[in-house]
């Protein structure tokens, strides 16, 4: 299927083209037929038929009247591409210019141009006004049919170049994931919430479970039933038109706007870093932060604006909108009536800016951003992103799957090869700092190296350090360390060698607390040693060399099949203060076991 908005000035034809395009009413409403006026979205559909075969085209049919240019931009923004309609005995008019500064703020550049009641008056001079009008904003080039619906002239040619536009309109995305901007909510006797829209993206089935996205957050609602065109399917493909039948969603729930989501797959955005585009010339100067509304698929959403730089400024809207990379949006000062800008998305998840001249330096950091997702870019501009957030910013999964295999990362996070080594010499630097200044205490915890190294998350650390053919820092132990330790300071090395006298001869017998101070060894300075392996400790006040639990299972094999800790005590020459955590280490350790007597036996 193909969608197809119509768009020109109030009363110059389309409801008419419509209905004689596919002998359907797009006019829902009594009042709309009594005045001959379209005042809201109307919806037909028509099988073509051309060289490829047949193909299906529905047309959302938009209203001219200035009053209802807001309406006409909810049914625009989902689709692809327009059908201009330009009446012959009128020419262009007014709303024949802001619909096409519309089209052209929309991004839809490729359409037909139709000039209609030919049997009124000659076409030639509403073709070259319209061509001309069109042109000025872009749109140059359109294909350009003459028609009469009241006598049928040109309506096949018509139907021939309806059906070479849709041939080359970019292919849908099926495989993508779903978003469907709704253009409609009703309610349906014994079916509940009805909701109809463009389904720009993806797949919806029957009993799928999808995220309602509206000013008032997002809902998961379960899909009981689809349409397609007015007929039941179990599941419906992009680009269509399609009605879903909601469960889990009251009908005052729903609002034009609202949008239809697969579950986890779009971003939250909040603010976006957006490109503006001119209509017919440069980008307007915006001078005031408010004032302005951003229409986004079917959703019109009052703004703030931020300036960047020449044609870059931050949005923040209203509520949170689903936007991804390179989505087109409008934005239109509803008080004058005017289509001020197109927006293309750079960055739907942009980063604070915080200091003096950041809004500068970023508005460089996206002069050569175009709107079309990069992996590689996106990476290198933000450092490190998990991947998943990349997917559901527009990047394909292939192209960061693919980068995934390039780039360290850790636990779903990539981080770009510049990034990484920035991190790392950052983390020489301060594991170097703080070394020097407390060398009894060597290394950086993980939560402090990262925040040294200026990463998101504790496991990239270690990602980047792996860049190395021989890293310099290692994570040992939960902290970032010199991959060569230098060990403890001399004179603690100094004070562990008395120790090793001391218990040469008797190796169970632990150092008193006031051997230990006369040594200067207190809880730092023995912590220094245990880590290099210099001493072992049973308790923070009970110190033996490394050794002592190995000496100590010779000792024992000597006391038979079982043991008290008395008679250990006694036959390492020790105090109970020393046997008592001895053992415990031993049984932790799985050499030896406690017996149902309350004894200890080797294994």
């Amino acid at each position: 299927m193909h969608v197809l908005c119509t768009a020109g000035h109030v009363d110059h034809g389309k409801s008419t083209l419509v209905r004689a395009l596919t002998g359907m009413e797009p006019d829902r409403y009594a009042e709309e037929r009594r005045r001959g006026m379209t005042i809201d979205l109307g919806f037909a559909w028509t099988t073509l038929t051309g060289p490829g075969g047949p193909a299906t085209v529905a047309f959302v049919d938009v209203p001219g009247h200035e009053r209802f240019v807001t309406t006409m931009l909810a049914g625009a923004g989902p689709v692809p591409a327009a059908l201009f309609v330009v009446a012959a005995d009128e020419g262009w008019m007014p709303q024949s210019g802001e619909h096409a500064d519309a089209l052209a703020a929309a991004g839809i550049t490729r359409g037909l141009l139709v000039v209609t009641r030919t049997d009124l008056l000659d076409p030639e001079l509403a073709l070259d006004d319209a061509r001309a009008g069109l042109a000025a904003r872009g749109l140059g080039g359109w294909p350009a049919v003459a028609v009469s619906a009241a006598t049928g002239d040109g309506l096949d040619t018509l139907r021939a170049a309806l059906v070479e536009l849709v041939a080359a309109l970019p292919p849908a995305a099926p495989d993508g994931a779903a978003r469907l901007w709704v253009d409609r909510a009703f309610t349906v006797r014994g079916s509940g919430t009805v909701v109809t829209g463009t389904l720009g993206s993806g797949t919806v089935r029957t009993g799928d479970e999808l995220e309602l996205d509206g000013a008032d957050g997002r809902h998961v609602v379960t899909v009981r039933a689809v349409q397609e065109l007015g007929a039941p399917v179990d599941a419906a493909g992009a680009v269509a038109r399609v009605a879903l039948n909601l469960r889990g969603v009251p009908r005052d729930r729903v609002r034009r706007g609202d949008v239809l989501l697969a579950r986890g797959a779009w971003p939250v955005t909040t603010e976006a870093d957006v490109r503006l585009h001119g209509v017919g010339g440069p980008p307007p100067e915006l001078t005031s932060p408010t004032g302005l509304t951003l229409h986004a698929g079917s959703a019109a959403v009052p703004v703030r604006v931020r300036p960047l730089g020449d044609d870059v400024v931050r949005i923040r809207p209203e509520h949170p909108l689903p936007l991804r990379i390179g989505d087109r949006a409008v934005l239109r000062d509803p008080g004058a009536h005017r289509i001020v800008a197109g927006v293309t998305v750079l960055d739907p998840a942009p980063p604070p800016l915080r200091r003096r001249g950041a809004a500068r330096r970023r508005a460089g950091e996206l002069a050569a951003a175009t709107g079309v997702p990069d992996a590689a870019a996106e990476l290198a501009r933000r450092g490190a992103v998990p991947a998943a957030d990349l997917v559901r910013w527009g990047v394909p999964g292939d192209a960061v799957a693919a980068l995934g295999t390039r780039v360290p990362g850790a636990a779903g996070w990539l981080l770009d090869p510049a990034a990484a080594d920035a991190a790392v010499t950052a983390l020489e630097r301060a594991v170097a700092a703080h070394d020097a200044s407390d060398p009894l205490d060597p290394g950086l915890p993980l939560a402090a190296a990262r925040r040294e190294a200026g990463l998101p998350d504790a496991g990239l650390v270690e990602a980047a350090l792996a860049r190395a053919a021989e890293p310099r820092l290692v994570v040992r132990d939960g902290r970032v360390r010199p991959a060569a330790d230098a060990g403890p300071p001399e004179h603690v090395l100094a004070a562990a060698a008395a120790l090793r006298a001391d218990l040469a001869a008797r190796p169970f017998t632990a150092p008193e607390a006031d051997r230990l101070a006369g040594l200067g060894l207190g809880q730092r300075e023995l912590a220094a040693l245990e880590r290099a392996g210099e001493l072992l400790r049973l308790t923070p006040d009970v110190v033996l060399l490394p050794d002592a639990p190995e000496r100590a299972l010779e000792v024992l094999r000597g006391l038979g099949e079982e043991f008290t800790a008395s008679t250990a005590r006694q036959a390492l020459g020790t105090s109970r203060r020393v046997v008592v955590p001895l053992l415990e280490l031993l049984g932790r350790t799985g050499r030896t076991v406690r017996t149902p007597s309350g004894g200890h036996r080797l294994r």
